[in-house]
């Protein structure tokens, strides 16, 4: 196997002397470009079998991907975590998750898939006792030489939510170490799904079952990943033969000492070293940066003292990441490098060909206070590796450098004194560099993270057309940049998963004069109705929140809502009603990609998460509600504040939410068009090239437009109907409040069946209700409309629009909306 750590040249030792085999069942996961592991990954070439003496479980299993035991590249290090990433990530189906390593062998190849899916936020469990963290919750590890596992997440309530949670460890054996660990999780924070990734699963028939069981026994799902299964296969009275087996010899010593020095490596305090406090989404970005930093400052000093000498990285306990990238930049710049790390648990160590573990070391604990001996094997470039061609031969000749990275708690007089890590690995003859890396210090790192600048809010009449005091856009200005596209080349490029419908725009489209006069005398017609669901939104705000709230309007479509809203609690009020003159803000949110997690850092700075209320223009089939409620649980468990998710939104026909002025499906004017009637605000955009760490998504401010704004039209209008309907709103607010309000999703339900009976793929191509439908002829690839009523008068715009466009409508009497748009899927035409 190119690049692995060993190639093992016939039957393995373990296997050959005392029967313990390891069987292949089968393989998974796609090779992606670049991957240097094959595209099948045999149980023979992911781990070899290695001995223990200790009754509980006296096989290894030695993984050649780990970069546990075996020196291993690396690159192949991070392909195998890249590669489970992707498993993990086809289980998901898009869901924001959480993820958990296993300390200590797990914590780097947790960091690797947490940064391969993108995780909202990424934690290890620990063995070390932190005195400026508290300890959350915890578990215990049967088998293991060190069996207690603590959560020390800083925030502390990082696992407090329903985000699914993928819990990474480098095997299963059994999977009972894992169903405890779910177990111990479930009962202080439950959650609907959990995943198990590992890079093998060695389960048998009866031990499957037991997750079956388990699953069922919580009350959730749980799904197993892993680049290969199979099972081992333990001969009879294997605990007995390794104990007849020589004393193994540690600590070799060589006939010349080797060399030791020292360095300290850069790291910004605002950035986690690892994942023992976390390490949050916000953070990768950094962290890439920072490893980037480190690596010139070890390269330097390895070109100015071993020039031209291979290296093997060793990562020490927990802190195995860090470490890890480190050594593949090393390996990206041409050093010859290896990986891997030390570790607390004992192995049994034999020189022999085809057994895994040919030398150890057993050394002092670093860490005060620890009495435990800590290990280390190999550390040295075997006869056996098989890596780059030739590369053997090449390290046969020149001894590699050992470079050690801790973090401080491990920089004591214990590392250097007798029986030191340095001082074993000095006696072998090796040369050692001491990279010593600062460590966050949890409470500091949280401060930091408090303290890190914010992008301002832009105002009108600099950005949108809208008074300044009318609403904050938590926006990035990309006025100037060409994101328009072809609606045709657009949807076809959506649909077929190459691009997201948010990182491009629609071109906008601009109806001719007798759209605009029929949009007139639909504003005209619906004020009074608008005015009345609007006020009585606005109330029923106030009135289960309180007078202390804040309008967070969804751009596009809930900011002229969330206007009227707040000048309706300024001055439409009755009598004796104080005015309320509430901060209103509009913010992005994306399906599929969740809220602008950085204008959320903004609200939570400048107000109490609790008086946030977000606001939205009317419900469909509940798409938007539920990718809110999801995306402030992820921004919750990646550390940030808590929100109220309860989605406020003048008009709930798909009985999605709680908090509505009417449930009516009827048209609402800022519907009938796209920014003329929004501010000349486009819809929001979220594009990696554009929109970088730390800023707000984008949107346009189309200027060009302004004659044929209305977006003040309708708000002056509807306001200007606030009188006529004052005397109704109480009389409408205890209406709403009496009734039953608990959501139904009916709509989704309806849209299902429409689904079904159409043959369409997916229910993204189905948009029910006047507003939705509107949309869809505005600025889709309409196929068909589906209306309840021919004639109905509220949908004379949208009769035009299909004339306009050439799209049939189909009358369906018992229509749950009044009416659908279907969206041509363009990937079967």
């Amino acid at each position: 196997m190119s690049g692995a750590a060993l190639d093992f040249v016939g039957i393995p030792w373990a296997t050959k002397n005392l029967g313990l085999r390891l069987h292949h069942q089968e393989s998974y996961g796609v090779a992606q470009p670049g991957s240097v592991l094959p595209a099948d990954l045999a149980i023979a070439e992911l781990i070899q079998p290695g001995l223990r003496r200790n009754p509980k479980r006296v096989h290894l299993l030695v993984s050649t991907v780990l970069g546990k035991h075996l020196p291993t590249d690396p690159r192949v290090v991070l392909d195998g975590g890249n590669r489970l990433g992707d498993l993990v990530r086809e289980v998901l189906g898009g869901r924001e998750a959480l993820v958990l390593g296993f300390a200590e062998t797990a914590t780097g190849l947790g960091h690797c898939v947490a940064a391969r899916i993108d995780a909202v936020g990424y934690l290890h469990s620990t063995r070390r006792d932190v005195d400026a963290a508290d300890t959350l919750t915890g578990f215990e590890e049967g088998h293991s030489h060190a069996t207690s596992h603590q959560l020390q997440p800083m925030p502390a309530d990082i696992f407090v939510n329903d985000l699914p949670l993928v819990l990474v460890d480098d095997e299963i054996s059994t999977g009972a170490t894992a169903l405890d660990a779910i177990r111990a999780l479930h009962a202080f924070s439950p959650r609907s799904h959990y995943v198990l990734a590992s890079l093998v699963d060695m389960r048998l028939a009866a031990d499957r079952t037991a997750f079956e069981q388990a699953a069922a026994e919580l009350g959730a799902s749980i799904d197993t990943v892993c680049l290969a299964s199979g099972h081992t296969v333990l001969p009879a009275g294997l605990v007995d033969a390794v104990a007849e087996l020589p004393e193994p010899e540690l600590n070799p010593v060589a006939v010349q000492r080797g060399s030791f020095t020292k360095i300290d490596l850069p790291w910004p305090a605002a950035v986690p070293e690892g994942g023992r406090h976390g390490v949050l989404r916000s953070d990768f970005t950094a962290f890439d940066a920072a490893v980037g930093a480190a690596n010139e400052v070890l390269r330097e000093r390895l070109d100015a003292e071993f020039a031209g000498r291979p290296v093997i990285v060793l990562a020490h306990e927990e802190l195995m990441y860090l470490p890890l990238r480190l050594a593949a930049e090393l390996a990206d710049s041409g050093t010859p490098t290896r990986y891997q790390t030390t570790t607390r648990s004992p192995a049994y160590v034999l020189d022999e060909p085809g057994y895994p573990l040919r030398r150890g070391f057993r050394f002092t604990a670093p860490e005060s206070g620890q009495e435990q001996p800590r290990y280390l094997y190999n550390a040295h470039w075997s006869a056996e590796f098989s890596g780059q061609p030739g590369e053997a031969v090449q390290r046969a000749a020149v001894d590699p450098v050992l470079v050690v990275v801790i973090d401080p708690p491990a920089d004591t007089e214990e590392l250097v004194a007798g029986g030191g890590l340095v001082d074993v690995l000095t006696a072998s003859g090796a040369d050692v560099l001491v990279a010593v890396l600062p460590g966050a210090d949890p409470r500091t790192l949280h401060a930091e993270r408090s303290a890190t600048a914010l992008p301002e809010p832009l105002h009108g009449p600099e950005f949108g057309s809208y008074a300044a005091d009318e609403v904050s856009w938590l926006l990035k200005d990309l006025s100037d940049v060409d994101l328009e596209a072809d609606v045709a080349v657009r949807e076809r490029r959506i649909q077929s998963g190459v691009a997201h419908y948010a990182e491009s725009l629609p071109i906008e489209y601009q109806p001719d004069a007798a759209y605009r006069s029929l949009f007139d005398e639909v504003l005209a017609d619906s004020a009074e109705r608008l005015a009345l669901a609007v006020a009585t939104v606005a109330e029923l705000v106030v009135a289960e929140r309180g007078d202390d709230v804040v309008l967070v309007s969804l751009a596009r479509a809930g900011t002229p809502i969330g206007v009227l809203m707040r000048r309706w609690l300024k001055s439409g009020r009755g009598p004796g009603q104080p005015s309320l003159d509430v901060p209103h803000y509009a913010v992005s949110i994306v399906r599929d990609r969740g809220i602008d997690a950085v204008a959320l850092d903004y609200l939570a700075r400048h107000h109490d998460p609790s008086s946030i209320v977000f606001v939205d223009g009317w419900t469909g089939k509940g798409a938007i509600t539920h990718e809110l409620t999801e995306a402030l649980d992820a921004y919750h468990a990646a550390g940030g504040a808590r929100f109220n998710g309860e989605l406020a939104v003048l008009a709930d026909p798909g009985h999605c939410v709680r908090t509505y002025g009417t449930r009516d499906d009827f048209l609402i004017a800022s519907a009938c068009l796209n920014s003329t009637v929004s501010g000349l605000v486009s819809r929001t955009v979220l594009n990696d090239t554009l929109i970088g760490p730390g800023e707000f998504h984008g949107a346009k401010f189309y200027r060009e437009l302004a004659g044929d704004d209305v977006s003040l039209r309708l708000l002056d209008t509807v306001s200007a109907a606030f009188a006529a309907v004052r005397d109704r709103v109480p009389a409408e607010l205890a209406a709403v409040r009496d009734s039953d309000r608990t959501p139904t999703w009916t709509g989704w339900a309806s849209v299902e069946q429409v689904r079904a009976e159409y043959g369409i793929a997916s229910v993204n191509f189905v948009k029910p209700g006047v507003g939705e439908t509107t949309r869809v002829l505005l600025r889709r690839m309409p196929w068909l409309v589906l209306v309840r009523e021919v004639e109905a008068p509220e949908h004379a715009h949208i009769r035009l629009l299909a004339a306009a466009r050439g799209v049939p409508v189909e009358v369906v009497p018992d229509l749950a909306y009044s009416c659908m748009g279907l969206i041509k899927d363009v990937q079967q035409t």
